[in-house]
């Protein structure tokens, strides 16, 4: 049933997915339709909100930017491509490589959402390229589609946004709810049961879906050729440099410059515990990539390469940004959160603040302004209803995670990456988005707080 279901989600895809950016563009469309009809905002009003946001995520975007490019980096280096590879050829059949996949993706999303976008995406690549050296026949979009679904996992890990908002002293919400730790949220009885229960459930729909009909499968090749060719850095013998070549190929430079950067990084930790954000994972990628590259040159080309894949995160940001504007300053997340809470009793009131997270996540994809736009009209009605505030954040975080299988904001750097198109994996992740869905579901109703 689950491979029939790819199929069919698979073939919509294909035929009804636009590309990413029309997807924003016409999402937008539909944000502005519904702040005209839902709120008292006139047509101008809306574009002026939609102006308000639409430069909000340049930050953000520079740094998915970033850690595209120097996980790229990273990655192709000599001693990490070795160690990504042996990894890519455990697997001796399609469907334990998709497995692997999805649980590495998981695995790594749980510890940092930016780790595991970057992880899904080499994982996806690097697995199909090993299926096709060894001759195994491998669906390269399912492989991307698996790399993808394991970003479930984020919101209910250690970056997740919700969670560690409401446990930071001086959040906008302390006054209204305090401070909830993550012994209460992170790790209580509902998300471990969760977290597992979906390292379970990932894998096992993605392999599922693996096609047995050789027909069926598109390889690494049949996607880009050039997956599969190997990185190699242009060595000029020395005797034949000249003092600028010299530079660009010294290894002390390299070293140098590279030990520096992970000075502060052994600081940083040492000082912080294991507390990861963008801003360290990318310092720390950068500067491990510089010393693992070699030498400069090898880095600069490394990342020139790797930068092709931004094109999509540069256009695309300021786009969900202004969806963004739109859905803040009109108040539709407001009216569309109130309306799933009136129709609200105390034992469902989980899953309906579940499901409009979800919806909202569609137009907010964004972890942290999701909570700051939703966060208080759900502990409102949390209050109202006398309902567990731990468990109202958790429902607010599944529910930003869930419906990100449908949205391809979050895809844009492993589509970069794979050099797949959305609608390639977007028809396998709907599969997981439904059987995550129950999972979840499930988990908010029985599972304690």
């Amino acid at each position: 049933m689950i491979r029939a279901m790819g199929s069919v989600f698979d073939k919509w895809a294909r035929r009804w997915m636009p590309n990413p950016m029309l997807f924003a563009i016409l999402l937008t469309f539909v944000t502005y339709v519904l702040g005209l009809i839902l709120t008292d905002s006139g047509p101008f009003q809306m574009i002026q909100h939609w102006n308000k946001g639409f430069w909000a995520l340049l930050t953000f975007g520079m740094q998915m930017c970033l850690i595209l490019v120097t996980g790229h980096a990273l990655a192709t280096s000599p001693i990490v491509r070795k160690g990504i590879e042996k990894l890519a050829g455990i697997p001796k059949a399609q469907a334990g490589a998709v497995a692997l996949v999805a649980l590495t993706a998981a695995i790594a999303s749980l510890i940092n959402w930016g780790l595991g976008i970057i992880v899904g995406a080499l994982m996806a690549r690097e697995v199909g390229r090993s299926g096709h050296m060894r001759k195994i026949k491998m669906h390269y979009p399912l492989l991307g589609a698996a790399g993808y679904a394991g970003f479930l996992t984020w919101h209910g890990g250690f970056s997740g946004s919700a969670p560690l908002l409401v446990a930071t002293k001086g959040h906008f919400l302390e006054k209204s709810i305090g401070i909830i730790p993550t012994s209460l949220t992170l790790f209580s009885p509902l998300n471990i049961a969760v977290t597992i229960a979906l390292l379970i459930v990932i894998p096992v729909t993605m392999l599922l879906m693996a096609p047995k009909n050789d027909a069926e499968i598109i390889e690494i090749t049949d996607v880009d050729p050039d997956l599969i060719a190997d990185d190699k850095s242009q060595e000029i013998a020395r005797a034949d440099m000249v003092p600028a070549d010299k530079i660009e190929n010294s290894r002390i430079i390299s070293w140098l410059i590279g030990l520096m950067g992970l000075s502060f990084v052994v600081w940083y930790f040492y000082s912080n515990g294991f507390k990861l954000n963008l801003d360290i994972v990318n310092f720390t990628f950068l500067f491990a990539g510089i010393i693992l590259q070699g030498t400069p040159i090898n880095y600069i080309r490394a990342v020139n390469e790797g930068a092709k894949s931004c094109a999509g995160i540069i256009i695309q940001f300021p786009f969900y940004a202004g969806i963004m504007g739109m859905m803040k300053f009109s108040g539709l997340v407001a009216i569309i959160a109130g309306g799933f809470v009136a129709i609200s009793t105390s034992f469902t009131y989980p899953l309906f603040a579940f499901l409009s997270a979800g919806l909202v996540n569609l137009f907010v994809p964004s972890g942290g302004g999701q909570v700051a736009v939703q966060g208080p009209v759900m502990a409102q009605a949390a209050q109202v209803l006398n309902f567990s505030m731990p468990k109202t954040m958790m429902a607010i975080a599944y529910g930003d995670a869930w419906t990100n299988m449908l949205q391809p904001f979050w895809a844009l750097a492993l589509l970069g990456i794979t050099r797949l198109r959305a609608r390639d994996i977007v028809g396998y992740t709907m599969v997981v988005l439904i059987t995550s869905g129950i999972v979840f579901a499930l988990g908010l109703m029985f599972v304690p707080g």
